[in-house]
């Protein structure tokens, strides 16, 4: 979807700030991050349905906000949207905390681990791509959740390597099974993506589902 999240290629956002030593989370953050490994162990949200989540945030919201904050409301969307916890249970929570005395842990609902398969699938048909080939992304700007990012859509590449079928996030994040497609590492040439300002001489690598290519 063509969200604020999709920020590749945009100006105006200042320089990336790095840090000489990891981060250290604060006890929230942690207690997040807690909450999404939980949440995926047990397969009450899968990654796709987690990053969709996070990309309806409204855009103030959004930029406003810091990277673990995205992770709480995109967790909470779902939860509520999949009537894992209601939105009474959540204002009685939020009050507890607002009002400096917190209400006991609630009972630990036990969940039979999702056994983890990993992404890649077994699939009968062969891949429609090879390396060498010339393709053209998509310019399709769905609705819903897409991993195809907007800087790259309508742009020339070359098929690199074929990685195999994978778990085509397009249709898990909205609740449509695995449906497995097969997955492409695509070089770009920097002038492709970005014209005349990009660095000349270099290439970026992209790995795209095959229902982002077609045949150039």
């Amino acid at each position: 979807m063509n969200g604020v999240h999709d920020l590749g290629g945009m100006h105006g956002f200042g320089p990336v700030e790095r840090s000489p030593a990891p981060p250290t989370l604060v006890r929230w953050e942690s207690i997040v991050v807690a909450m999404q490994r939980d949440t995926r162990t047990s397969g009450a949200i899968n990654i796709d349905e987690f990053r969709h989540g996070i990309e309806r945030m409204g855009p103030v919201h959004y930029l406003a906000s810091s990277y673990f904050e995205h992770w709480l409301d995109g967790i909470t969307r779902v939860l509520l949207e999949k009537g894992r916890i209601t939105e009474q249970e959540l204002e009685t929570r939020a009050a507890s905390l607002d009002g400096g005395t917190e209400l006991p842990a609630p009972p630990r609902v036990a969940f039979e681990a999702a056994r983890s398969t990993g992404f890649r699938r077994d699939v009968a048909w062969a891949p429609r791509f090879q390396a060498g080939d010339l393709v053209r992304t998509s310019t399709a700007s769905p609705a819903g959740h897409t991993r195809m990012a907007r800087y790259a859509r309508g742009k020339l590449g070359t098929v690199c390597t074929t990685h195999g079928a994978y778990v085509f996030p397009d249709s898990s994040a909205h609740g449509l099974g695995d449906d497995p497609r097969h997955l492409y590492s695509v070089r770009f040439a920097a002038a492709e993506l970005w014209g005349e300002s990009a660095e000349a001489g270099t290439s970026v690598y992209i790995d795209l589902w095959e229902p982002y290519l077609r045949a150039a």
